[in-house]
């Protein structure tokens, strides 16, 4: 149960993310905003189309929202949640706090992405500390993924595209095509940045 979710029927949806058709999906929406000067497509995950369309419909079923969990160590966590409500179809991001009952939602993407979002140093510490008394996605990598589409933060390292190649690398991506896809996905979401001066973190409990 989540706080503010009681409609939906909520499901755990760990178990997709090794589902071919996966990342396709849940990535390549980031570059649908334009910009690309190649199409964007699903065999730069190793995937194809007939792959995407079998996963959509699982992950877009009214009667189960899947439900993605990144449980961390000592701080925030992060949950996505499909929100397969007929005619408002989207997907949510929340964060957990310690010590906290509820889910905060911080961002949403209903076809256009909008919210408060994660610098990368913010993304990193929830990717990288998983807490393995609590149910959820375990793996780094993984959890880096599942994080990505809050990055707005136009200042990443130099690293930045190496990390999300290793990463893209884990979870089946070609080696040819990891570099294209890390390429596109990284020039979309520095792009797209919200921060601003004013910009308070939502992980300072603000």
């Amino acid at each position: 149960m989540i706080k503010g979710y009681d409609v939906g029927p909520l499901v755990p949806g760990e178990l997709l993310l090794v589902r071919p058709g996966f990342w396709s999906n849940y990535l390549l929406v980031m570059c649908s905003e334009g910009g690309c000067a190649e199409r964007p497509v699903p065999e730069w995950f190793g995937e194809d189309g007939t792959d995407v369309d079998a996963l959509s419909e699982v992950l877009f079923d009214p009667e189960r929202w899947p439900v993605f969990r990144a449980p961390a160590e000592g701080g925030p966590g992060a949950v996505v949640i499909y929100r397969n409500l007929d005619g408002d179809y989207g997907t949510d991001y929340l964060l957990t706090r310690p010590g906290r009952s509820y889910a905060e939602q911080i961002a949403s993407r209903d076809g256009d992405f909008s919210g408060t979002g994660l610098t990368w140093h913010e993304l990193i510490r929830i990717a990288d500390s998983p807490s393995f008394a609590d149910e959820g996605v375990q793996d780094p990598a993984t959890r880096f993924l599942l994080l990505l589409p809050l990055l707005t933060d136009p200042e990443v390292p130099e690293t930045a595209s190496a990390r999300l190649i290793a990463a893209l690398a884990v979870v089946g991506a070609p080696q040819e095509t990891a570099s294209i896809a890390a390429e596109h996905l990284l020039a979309h979401l520095t792009r797209r940045s919200l921060h601003d001066p004013a910009w308070a973190s939502p992980l300072s409990g603000s």
